[in-house]
């Protein structure tokens, strides 16, 4: 054990009681408080992984208000403490209520010193395993620099990036809006040879269409009014680095065929041109949009389609990512409680079930709004469900995540279907999902017949 594990904190203020725990746990790294304030500045300092804790406490020593409080702001400064509570004889509404508070176990006076000793032991044992599971979640988790999760799923978009960043191959990253995409275009520019080159963006669906094509090729002075000085364009900028176009699917069709002629021959014209340039560019893209239902329609060049899904890669939404939700959820807290000078420290645990419930239809970046919220606004040093603003989920609902998930996700679809009148295009759009898996949700929730193909 560490220094931390080994710590135990006894709050009693009976000195007599004080000797006799103190001689009974002597093999343990004892530490004694006989108040509140002294109790929490033995807590900061020591840091101990279990406390062993008198529900009468000065200034109310007859009562047990102190001592809920006691327990109250321990779990606020350190959720993972295990707290042993020690009620009067037969006192069963006050055990009951002070492990509905946070507290890992209880023990009735007279103390069977015994008894007490085994609950000791195993609070300390519960508290390593924690420990160690998560020491394991953490080295199991993505690995790549800015991107956490450790459900399998995204583990495994992980390592397709880590084995196709060392090559030349272009990659497309297909995922809804808010996976990560631009998070995950960084990482294989960062794994690749072209690491110290430059890493140029544009987003596709951000630029109007007429002003596009000089911000993807450049312009020589003069080609168009306002046309001052001769400009590179973002194609040229990424020479020796990496281009990520992002929401491809997104891209014009007439300048899909100017873009398909770089991805052929390497080379650009800026708009008023004769010169033809080399570029020597990784190109990285990605979509919300499903490509081969856009190919279908006639939306978007399907030589171009092969051109740039060379590897592809799919970032799976935040629902189906189990566990990583409330993981990226401490993460924005401390960058969040960082970022706006708040001393907030953690979620409650009803939170943390709402967190893991919700269906997060806006993905990462959805919950990250919420989180940084949540801190702005939270009175309190922990966080919970109201902070959130999660609708109808709270963590008193929760008690089947796959029966909450999928009633969320039925509401939604049932919504979208409403709103585009059965057209299942614009429904998949509402959703931001492909129409072969609105199909297959359709199927899955019996609402085929609420919606018409189209």
């Amino acid at each position: 054990m560490s220094e931390r594990q080994r710590s135990l904190l006894i709050v009693e203020d009976d000195v007599g009681l004080q000797r006799q725990l103190r001689w009974s746990f002597e093999d343990y790294d004892v530490i004694m408080a006989g108040d509140r304030p002294t109790a929490l500045d033995l807590l900061r300092s020591h840091k101990p992984a279990v406390v062993l804790q008198d529900l009468g406490l000065p200034p109310d020593a007859a009562g047990t208000t102190e001592g809920f409080a006691t327990i109250t702001e321990i779990l606020e400064q350190a959720p993972n403490t295990k707290i042993i509570v020690v009620t009067g004889n037969g006192d069963r509404d006050n055990a009951v209520k002070s492990i509905g508070c946070g507290a890992y176990d209880f023990c009735s006076k007279p103390l069977d010193l015994d008894v007490l000793r085994l609950i000791v032991d195993r609070a300390f044992r519960v508290h390593e395993l924690e420990a160690e599971n998560h020491k394991l979640k953490s080295q199991s988790a993505a690995t790549l620099d800015g991107i956490i999760g450790s459900s399998e799923v995204m583990r495994g978009a992980c390592r397709l990036v880590e084995k196709v960043s060392p090559s030349n191959a272009t990659v497309l990253l297909l995922g809804e809006t808010g996976t990560g995409k631009e998070l995950f275009a960084r990482a294989v520019h960062r794994l690749s040879t072209r690491r110290d080159g430059p890493f140029v963006a544009i987003n596709c669906a951000a630029i109007p269409e007429a002003l596009l094509e000089a911000e993807l090729f450049g312009y020589e002075k003069g080609a168009y009014t306002g046309a001052h000085k001769q400009t590179k364009g973002k194609i040229e900028l990424a020479t020796g680095g990496s281009l990520m176009l992002d929401e491809i699917g997104d891209m014009p069709l007439a300048l899909q065929a100017k873009l398909l002629r770089f991805f052929q021959e390497r080379v650009v014209e800026r708009i008023g041109g004769r010169e033809v340039i080399p570029v020597d560019v990784r190109v990285i893209c990605a979509t919300h949009q499903d490509l081969q239902t856009m190919i279908r329609a006639g939306r978007f060049r399907e030589d171009l389609f092969y051109r740039v899904s060379e590897v592809s890669i799919l970032l799976p939404p935040l629902r189906d990512r189990t566990g990583d939700a409330a993981l990226l959820a401490r993460h924005f807290l401390e960058q969040a409680a960082h970022r706006h000078g708040r001393k907030v420290h953690g979620f409650t645990a009803k939170a943390l079930k709402a967190i893991d419930a919700y269906p997060w239809q806006g993905n990462v970046r959805e919950l990250e709004n919420a989180v940084n919220r949540a801190v702005i606004m939270a009175d309190r040093k922990q966080i919970g469900v109201e902070e959130l603003h999660l609708g109808a989920i709270s963590g008193d609902d929760v008690l089947d995540l796959h029966e909450v998930r999928a009633a969320a996700e039925k509401r939604a679809i049932e919504r979208a279907v409403n709103q585009a009148s059965g057209n299942l295009t614009r429904v998949a759009g509402l959703l931001g999902i492909s129409r072969p898996t609105l199909y297959d949700l359709l199927e899955k929730y019996g609402l085929k017949k609420t919606a018409d193909a189209d």
